[in-house]
């Protein structure tokens, strides 16, 4: 009996990962005709990036702010106060920002992609696309994927550019640590390769959210209630993914971030 319920457990894994590889391979497919996703890949691009930009940049404000803060607070006695801004900009750029980005906007466009395909999967919508000869994978699949690939690079920029201004506000008001300190940090031992490393972790982070999600929305089943197991699976799946993707953005380039 283990042996069999072993070998179902991974018959099913296998199965499972074969349909994302198709799903995949449907979406590439797609690529090659552009009158079928361009005009979605707009009105994805505005969903996903314009109208998250109030949310990123409040999260983005507190990071910064709470980062430079404790920052300075944990610094030893006679430590350079420049180290504050140095400390303050590799914790923000290289790793806090596109996390924290791409997690708070899983929960937000992750969820929605999938709640928005899984409705039109179950009320049959899905299958009159098909019906008309209609690529929904094409349709429904590739804008968000393209979107995400696009719009969470920008977020992050913003988002980054936010918590160094929001950690600079704070240190000046509430702490001993003056401007030209900060701004010296901030310039020691910077390369541009390191806004490359935060932009190459949230490509990848956002196409895991479109990927994920949208597939889950795509295979949802039994009705509504499906669609809530669907989204709530989407969600935990994207966001394993991202931290995932996070440890190997950081094996693979991690060595080249260094001045």
């Amino acid at each position: 009996m283990p042996i069999r319920a072993t070998l179902r457990t991974a018959a099913g894994v296998v199965r499972d990962v074969g349909r994302r590889v198709y799903f995949a391979r449907d979406m590439m497919r797609a690529l090659t005709e552009p009158s079928l996703w361009a005009r979605e890949t707009i009105r994805q691009m505005r969903g996903i990036g314009v109208d998250s930009l109030p949310l990123t940049v409040i999260v983005a404000a507190f990071l910064g702010g709470v980062t430079a803060f404790q920052t300075r607070y944990q610094l030893f006695p006679g430590v350079q106060l420049s180290v504050v801004g140095l400390i303050s900009r590799q914790s923000i750029v290289l790793e806090l920002g596109p996390l924290l980005t791409a997690l708070v906007l899983t929960g937000r466009v992750g969820a929605r992609m999938t709640a928005e395909i899984g409705t039109m999967r179950v009320t049959e919508q899905i299958d009159a696309l098909e019906t008309l000869a209609y690529d929904p994978v094409g349709f429904l699949a590739l804008p968000r994927l393209i979107a995400a690939l696009v719009m969470l690079p920008t977020l992050v920029l913003i988002a980054n550019a936010t918590a160094i201004m929001s950690a600079w506000g704070i240190l000046l008001v509430a702490t001993d640590v003056r401007s030209s300190d900060f701004i010296e940090g901030l310039r020691l031992a910077f390369i541009p390769f390191q806004v490359v490393y935060s932009l190459i972790k949230a490509t990848a982070f956002g196409g895991a959210i479109a990927f994920v999600c949208s597939y889950q929305g795509y295979v949802t089943e039994a009705g509504a209630e499906g669609v809530g197991r669907s989204t709530a699976l989407a969600v935990v799946i994207a966001s394993v993914s991202i931290l995932v993707l996070d440890a190997i953005v950081a094996g693979l380039f991690a060595p080249y971030i260094q001045a």
